[in-house]
């Protein structure tokens, strides 16, 4: 070997040498930095010999990093939805308590036998409003939390929308910085690591495939199919619905114009933040809130006053209303509206006689017209009434032929066991998503331990390239002392 050739293969390892160890100095810098990988500077020989050609990569793993993606849009789904079933299962009281509607109904029951029992005690009949009126507030406060729940729901998906326009509007920015950067030659492994965070901050709020094109170009489609970003972000669109009344839909998510939400969604999304707070808006709660207002129609009808005169009077409200005269013609958001009658409320100047005497009404409704202190019948035909096998909404989503009592209590198992599924798919998913990320961790992740210990190998030799130039160094002064 000339020592020319020498000379060119020591410099040329020096200044390999001292990439590498900027490399690792570089990774001991971005390590415990979020969505950092770690860089490898990667040497090869030219075939004209001796010279090194440095190439910074990074470590990475498409398999385990699209899993992780998934897992991350999955953990979100089914987290949003658990959040919204626990905040609809404190609204409906514990399950096991007094406060389920259920509970409270059997209350009703109890307290209305007791008053025919001894009908002419006042206690009785007092107690029986109380009763009934703690039964329609727990129905208000239920349906008042579905509609807070719908509503912060559609609140959600709002800002869910926002924050993806945001981060599609980074990831242009570094996706163009990736692609001009491949293409130009140049490192572009930190442009990179920052793309890929950001696609994972948008896998949170809707499930996204990525496609790779020439020059590590990437398209994004939504798991459903829709176009996300193709050279320029496409537009993700939302308008909230202010108030979400009883069985009024919300709006649509749109992506590039196409609804991606909903019940008529062309391409619906299947995971991310915004699937499960749509779900929960448009499903879970309305579900919720179809049970709760079947049970206050079947309240209504269950105490409904018939007509004592023969004049063919229609049927009017008993001890339940919706704070009109007539009985209501559709259980849409009753639940919401239901009170108990004021002539019967001694707080508000009714009597609670009028159970046992019935008139709530007018005189056409008085069904003890001789004014008898013992009178039963009215309160036993109530209570029968109450027991009573009858028909549902079928749209409940449990039996919709039963009695009150066994509705109710099919309502609160319903979404004791909604809430159960969610919680153990959000557990499995985040069980998938920490050894997706651990795995992708070790395989990408940055080790300081073994950083440290690859950068003193490289610093033997940087020291070995050094003390060969100088050698080469030396033996050129002698040649040069010969021929002088």
């Amino acid at each position: 070997m000339s020592l020319s050739l020498a000379l060119n293969t020591a410099r040329a390892s020096l200044s390999a040498t001292s990439t590498q160890i900027e490399t690792t100095a570089r990774n001991i810098g971005n390590a415990g930095q979020p969505g950092a990988s770690r860089k490898i500077a990667v040497t090869t020989t030219e075939a004209s010999g001796g010279a090194y050609v440095v190439a910074v990569s990074r470590a990475s793993d498409s398999a385990l990093y699209t899993r992780m993606l998934g897992a991350t849009s999955n953990a979100a789904d089914r987290q949003a939805v658990l959040d919204g079933l626990n905040r609809l299962r404190t609204g409906m009281g514990d399950p096991t308590g007094d406060s389920a509607p259920a509970a409270r109904i059997g209350a009703l029951g109890d307290a209305l036998a007791q008053f025919a029992n001894a009908p002419d005690d006042p206690a009785f009949g007092v107690r029986a409003v109380t009763v009934a009126q703690d039964l329609a507030t727990a129905l208000n406060a239920a349906a008042s939390t579905v509609r807070t729940v719908r509503t912060d729901a559609d609140a959600g998906m709002a800002r869910s929308v926002v924050r993806v326009n945001d981060l599609l509007k980074q990831f242009a920015a570094e996706n163009d910085a990736v692609v001009k950067g491949t293409g130009a030659g140049r490192d572009v492994s930190d442009a990179l690591d920052r793309r890929d965070t950001l696609l994972a901050g948008i896998a949170e709020e809707m499930g996204v495939t990525a496609v790779s094109r020439a020059n590590n170009d990437l398209v994004l489609y939504t798991d459903g199919g829709a176009t996300l970003f193709e050279t320029m972000p496409r537009s993700v669109t939302f308008k909230t619905t202010p108030v979400l009344a009883a069985g009024m839909a919300g709006q649509a998510v749109m992506v590039d114009g196409v609804s991606v939400t909903g019940a008529d969604a062309a391409m619906p999304l299947r995971s991310g933040r915004i699937a499960g707070l749509a779900e929960l808006r448009d499903r879970s709660a309305v579900t919720l809130e179809t049970q709760l207002d079947s049970m206050a129609l079947g309240l209504v009808q269950a105490f409904a006053e018939t007509d004592q005169s023969g004049t063919g009077a229609p049927d009017a409200p008993g001890l339940f209303t919706d704070g009109t005269a007539n009985l209501p013609a559709q259980a849409t958001g009753l639940a919401a509206r239901l009170a108990v009658n004021a002539a019967v409320d001694p707080a508000r100047g009714g009597s609670p006689s009028l159970l046992r005497d019935g008139g709530i009404n007018g005189a056409a409704y008085v069904a003890n017209a001789g004014g008898q202190a013992s009178f039963a019948a009215q309160l036993q035909a109530t209570g029968t009434a109450l027991a009573d096998v009858r028909d549902f909404d079928p749209a409940s989503g449990i039996p919709a032929r039963s009695t009150l009592t066994d509705f109710a209590a099919a309502s609160t198992g319903w979404l004791e066991g909604q809430r159960q599924v969610a919680a153990g798919a959000a557990d499995s998913e985040y069980a998938l998503l920490s050894h997706a990320s651990q795995a992708l961790s070790n395989a990408t992740g940055i080790n300081m331990d073994d950083e440290y210990a690859r950068q003193l190998d490289l610093e033997r030799s940087y020291q070995a390239s050094s003390k060969l130039i100088a050698v080469i160094n030396g033996l050129y002064d002698a040649l040069f002392q010969a021929v002088r």
